[in-house]
């Protein structure tokens, strides 16, 4: 990743990616994954997404990994939720209660230092990724994370001509490119919600789809 990148967006503020609502569709699909109480879910490049907030009260135990310091403190600053930080082999973490947001960079991250992975929660990380970045991406979910593990993952699809992300459009293909040979994929969801989003419509695009998909490693009990 470019740290200097997303420092500069979070210091300028500009977030547009951020939502001030939990996602609707994280709250009407996260029972997909069939998770027992307290599954650990991993939330990778998080920002100070208010779902982290949802999971907590769903009982599950979070891990979020976000690079910059002043979303993991705006995240708690902004939900009145008090926080410990200490540093684990070098790396900044901020505790809350079952709560826990690492700050550092998702590729180098050393998931030795969490408790085993039992599902992920993808809605902001796939689609803030350029496409020469996601391969790796894909490929670190695979290597470092338990192989059973599912996702629940939200993208947005456009035309990518129309608009320089991010959040970046990412198809059907490419999802099925980046995780076919591993997980199951199962398109669950297919909305196009164009209308609903005007900062969209002011940059022009002449389409908008948000697809969920839930994935399932294809070796899976």
């Amino acid at each position: 990743m470019d740290p200097d990148f997303w420092h500069e967006r979070w210091a300028r503020d500009e977030i547009g990616f951020h939502r001030h609502e939990y996602n609707a569709h994280m709250t009407a699909f996260m029972h997909r994954l069939a998770l027992t109480p307290g599954a650990h879910v991993l939330v990778p490049l998080c920002g100070k997404s208010l779902d982290l907030e949802w999971l907590l009260r769903e009982g599950y135990q979070v891990t979020g990994i976000e690079i910059s310091p002043r979303a993991i403190e705006a995240f708690f600053a902004e939900n009145a939720l008090s926080f410990e930080r200490d540093e684990i082999r070098g790396v900044p973490r901020y505790r809350h209660g079952r709560l826990s947001i690492w700050c550092t960079d998702f590729f180098e991250f050393d998931f030795s230092a969490i408790d085993p992975v039992d599902a992920v929660y993808d809605r902001a990380s796939l689609v803030a990724l350029p496409r020469g970045m996601r391969e790796n991406y894909a490929s670190v979910m695979l290597e470092r994370l338990p192989e059973h593990a599912p996702m629940l993952l939200i993208t947005l699809d456009y035309p990518q001509e129309e608009m320089r992300g991010p959040p970046f459009a990412v198809t059907r293909e490419e999802v099925e490119r980046l995780y076919g040979g591993h997980w199951r994929i199962e398109e669950i969801h297919d909305e196009d919600c164009l209308a609903d989003e005007p900062r969209m419509r002011k940059k022009g695009l002449s389409r908008l789809h948000e697809r969920v998909y839930l994935l399932n490693a294809r070796n899976a009990p």
